[in-house]
Parts: C-alpha cells; sequence; structure tokens
C-alpha cells in the first residue's frame, strides 16, 4: 500500500500589512466552564450558523457571548477585540456564504 503525503500552504485572512508569527493555541478539552465567544464576521448566512451554534450550546449550559464584526472586508476594530480576548476564554468564527 503506498502512502501518498500532500503539502499545503495556509493562507492567514488577517490583515497581512503587518504579517505576524502566530502559534496555534491548544484546544481546550471541553467547553465546560469556560466563556465562549460566537464572532459574526459579517458575511451571509454567518448569524444563521451562529444562532444555532448559540442554541446547543446554551442547551448544554455554555455561556455564550455574541460578536459581530462591522464588515468583513476589514480587520478587527481594535474595540472589538479587545472586548472579545477580556470576556471569552475561546471564539468560534462563522465563515458563511
Amino acid at each position: 500500500m503506498a502512502v501518498t503525503t500532500t503539502s499545503f500552504e495556509i493562507l492567514d485572512p488577517t490583515d497581512e500589512r503587518a504579517p505576524d508569527s502566530r502559534v496555534a493555541l491548544e484546544r481546550p478539552e471541553s467547553l465546560d466552564g469556560l466563556r465562549v465567544g460566537l464572532l459574526d464576521i459579517s458575511k451571509t448566512r454567518g448569524d444563521v450558523f451562529l444562532d444555532r451554534l448559540e442554541e446547543l450550546l446554551s442547551e448544554r449550559g455554555i455561556a455564550v457571548r455574541r460578536y459581530a464584526k462591522p464588515t468583513f472586508t476589514k480587520p478587527m476594530p481594535p474595540d472589538l477585540r479587545r472586548e472579545i480576548t477580556t470576556h471569552c476564554d475561546v471564539v468560534i468564527e462563522a465563515l458563511a456564504d
């Protein structure tokens, strides 16, 4: 049996005027006891996905806060970034069309 490996490049959709090196954070084993932020980047139907996700998380007793970027075409405003990092342990971002 032959093993095939494929390499790929991951593109970072954030502001590239000042590229930044990032290391992915380890995902939590559970969301129990964590404050979950749901971020709508303002693309069409992202809110539909987040509405359902909020419903499912809330049914499990998980604390959820909703956020939305003013537009998907620009980076997140610093005030919004600060609010999310202050009030959330993890964030789920909706990308939809």
